[in-house]
């Protein structure tokens, strides 16, 4: 008899089932566009303006996609949008799932398995962060290099349980989760779009949240490397990497994380809002422009 509070471990059986549902999503939303995308893009707080540069959309809420998660989040559309940015097949997504929202972390990384199920051969994130590096500032972008995933050292980790051979191996390697040509491709980029003040390049951290951290926290995850902390990103550049997609990620720094006692600032989401509006063309500039020169191996028609 299965004690009270105790949860049976996920079975063979329900991988397989799950995998069942990413690609009955996939076929589904294949029947419904024109668009086969080589690009999937995630849009992080306050930077849905991505998927509105989108030409010829096709868009669907999340409430209308069988078998997919409701973004319930202030600044989250909650819409996949299809289209073409520049002459490149994409697909968009205004709004992510997180762990604060009660999901558990295979649902909310289950969009990466109908992107590779749909084509996707890059995935592109971005997300709001806190800074905890002292020389950043509110409105800088920072190329994520690597990330430290807390919730991970705790066993949440979207790859537990039995593995689907058919997306990945067992034993991912992380050490190249974000991909180095892609990274030297925003920095060229940035450099001549103007944008070298505020492109940084730096390691992000992830927490569970939706609190956001005390004051020794920040010390804490500062000391052990980490340039800026929020609360996204990193469970879908898992999955995304152990089914073979090629992840770049960005972080707009929307706030300083506090780090003295002494301070009167205090972090909150109108303020991650707000700098989003305030950065976006400029982020939006910087992804449009890198997609329209990122190699496929597939031709569009």
């Amino acid at each position: 008899m299965q004690e009270r509070g105790h949860k049976f471990p996920i079975s063979t059986l329900d991988i397989r089932r799950k995998g069942e549902k990413c690609s009955a999503t996939a076929d589904w939303l294949l029947t419904q566009t024109a668009v086969r995308p080589l690009v999937g893009i995630v849009c992080g707080s306050g930077l849905g303006g991505l998927a509105d540069l989108l030409k010829d959309q096709v868009a669907f809420n999340y409430r209308d996609i069988p078998n997919f998660p409701q973004s319930t989040v202030h600044g989250h559309a909650g819409r996949l949008v299809f289209g073409t940015l520049k002459g490149r097949p994409c697909v968009c997504m205004q709004g992510r799932f997180h762990l604060y929202e009660g999901y558990p972390i295979q649902k909310i990384t289950l969009p990466m398995r109908i992107f590779k199920l749909m084509g996707v051969e890059t995935v592109i994130l971005t997300n709001a962060a806190g800074g905890l590096n002292q020389d950043y500032k509110v409105g800088d972008i920072m190329i994520i290099k690597d990330h430290l995933n807390m919730p991970g050292f705790a066993g949440n980790n979207p790859l537990a349980g039995p593995n689907d051979e058919r997306f990945g191996v067992r034993f991912p390697c992380m050490s190249d989760a974000y991909d180095r040509e892609l990274q030297q491709l925003a920095v060229d980029v940035g450099t001549e779009l103007g944008y070298r003040d505020f492109l940084r390049e730096g390691v992000y951290c992830v927490l569970g949240g939706p609190s956001f951290e005390t004051i020794a926290e920040c010390r804490m995850l500062h000391k052990l490397g980490a340039d800026a902390v929020g609360m996204s990103t990193v469970h879908e550049v898992i999955v995304a990497r152990h089914c073979g997609m090629r992840v770049f990620a960005l972080s707009l720094i929307t706030n300083q994380a506090v780090m003295d006692y002494d301070s009167e600032e205090k972090a909150n989401h109108e303020e991650v809002l707000q700098t989003g509006k305030q950065r976006a063309e400029q982020l939006e500039r910087l992804v449009s422009t890198m997609v329209t020169r990122i190699e496929y191996n597939n031709n569009y028609s």
